[in-house]
């Protein structure tokens, strides 16, 4: 009996949850998101061109970041993206950017693809990635959401790196 009244609530609240995602994903819509990144291999590989929020440590060296997202919805639950972003790795700056498309199926099930790339002195060769992520929203009401989710990073410079990066992101964006 307790796991059926478990799935019942369980399902009542992600039915609850997609209710409220009334008109944030239509045609016209903006999007403006901010990311965090958990995970990643090697430290100066995982940092060298992201646009998410965050500060790690390893070794003694520090790296940090800030970045943005921003979006259009060129239809229902297709948005355009663009995002820049600031690394610093121990006293290294990197200048991040990022084009590509995020789709949200059945209005809260985000899947994002994108390329991302760096410009930096710190690298014999600048970082090119093709990013794949997926995960779930959860809408706070009309204009805010919590995106939770997985990202796979390829790299698509060999010469770069030859590896490709696990993330857990936690994303929050504003729907306007």
């Amino acid at each position: 009996m307790k796991k059926h009244l478990l799935f019942v609530s369980i399902a009542f609240a992600l039915v609850t949850l997609q209710a409220q995602n009334e008109g944030q994903t239509d045609k016209g819509s903006w999007l403006i998101e901010a990311n965090t990144g958990f995970g990643g291999g090697d430290f100066a590989v995982a940092k060298s061109a992201n646009t998410s929020f965050g500060l790690s440590v390893s070794d003694g060296t520090t790296a940090w970041s800030v970045g943005g997202e921003g979006g259009y919805f060129i239809s229902d639950d297709l948005a355009l993206k663009v995002g820049l972003g600031y690394s610093d790795l121990d006293g290294l700056t990197i200048f991040s950017y990022k084009a590509g498309a995020k789709y949200y199926l059945k209005g809260s099930v985000p899947f994002q693809i994108d390329i991302t790339g760096a410009s930096s002195d710190l690298f014999f060769e600048d970082p090119l990635w093709l990013g794949l992520q997926g995960g779930y929203a959860i809408f706070l009401g009309d204009k805010v959401s919590i995106e939770p989710g997985l990202r796979y990073n390829v790299s698509l410079n060999s010469d770069f790196s030859d590896s490709g990066i696990f993330e857990l992101r936690v994303g929050f964006a504003i729907h306007l």
